[in-house]
């Protein structure tokens, strides 16, 4: 049988940022199940505070070089790319000299404050990994998002990237995490996100730019949701317990990864795209 494809895309993975439960999911993850059989693929932000020479980082030149207009505006896209030896896995990184070259992730050392372009920082990198997969030619039986920086993508795979043959068959799972912000995004996130083929109906769940908006919205788009976190917003949690979905519940760190692949096997066997 062919090997199934999973696109990892998260906001952290250890060890290229500091350790969180995120970063921890983005790290073990992908490795468990790589070594379950799967093919996989694992994208994150380059942030300005990874050390490219400590992390051995080096940027692949036949995928650079496009460029991302978000609000009428010109943004370069780098890619590069590391390696987790112990892992036997490479990653992905997004890299634009606009967005994510500060010191930072998504607070302003000094002030504390959230940055302003938060929204067109996450547009670029849902963007840019979806374009360079394309540009892979890659082609992911399910894409699974993590953390509130990846919303974005169910919608696009459902709507502007709907018809590209890379992505025309993709499940796209989103997993909760407990990692609130406690500031909106721009009030004009919706408007600067819109892309072709994409409905001001479809767009409507993303106006609301709070974590609780930005998470409601992903789990709409997404063909299944997962709640990764013990504990999550408690608006969040009731949304999650009362969507008609496929859905997984929170699971023992000591055995998710394997409750997760059996949750990919049930995803692809209720579309057909896995045969019995």
């Amino acid at each position: 049988m062919k090997k199934k494809k999973i696109l990892f895309i998260s906001q952290e993975i250890s060890p290229y940022l500091e350790q969180s439960e995120l970063a921890d999911f983005g790290r073990h993850l992908p490795q468990g199940i790589q070594e379950g059989g799967r093919e996989i693929r694992t994208f994150m932000p380059k942030f300005g505070c990874i050390n490219e020479r400590r992390n051995q980082l080096h940027e692949v030149i036949r995928l650079s070089g496009m460029n991302l207009i978000i609000n009428d505006n010109d943004h370069p896209l780098i890619i590069k790319v590391g390696s987790i030896q112990a892992a036997r896995m490479q990653v992905y990184f997004i890299d634009s000299e606009d967005f994510f070259q500060r010191k930072a992730t998504f607070h302003d050392q000094e002030t504390g404050k959230f940055f302003k372009d938060n929204d067109e920082r996450m547009i670029f990198f849902t963007r840019g990994v979806l374009e360079t997969v394309k540009k892979l030619g890659w082609v992911p039986d399910i894409i699974h998002c993590h953390g509130w920086m990846t919303s974005l993508v169910p919608l696009y795979i459902k709507t502007s990237y709907k018809k590209e043959p890379i992505f025309e068959n993709a499940k796209v799972i989103f997993s909760l995490y407990n990692n609130d912000f406690k500031t909106s995004l721009n009030k004009n996130f919706a408007q600067k996100a819109m892309m072709e083929n994409i409905s001001e109906e479809a767009m409507a769940d993303y106006a609301d730019t709070t974590f609780i908006g930005l998470n409601k919205a992903a789990i709409n788009a997404s063909d299944a949701v997962i709640k990764a976190s013990e504990k999550i917003n408690p608006e969040l949690e009731a949304y999650f317990q009362s969507v008609d979905k496929p859905k997984l519940g929170y699971q023992d760190p000591e055995n998710y990864i394997e409750v997760y692949s059996e949750f990919y096997d049930e995803i692809l066997l209720s579309t057909g795209v896995l045969q019995d």
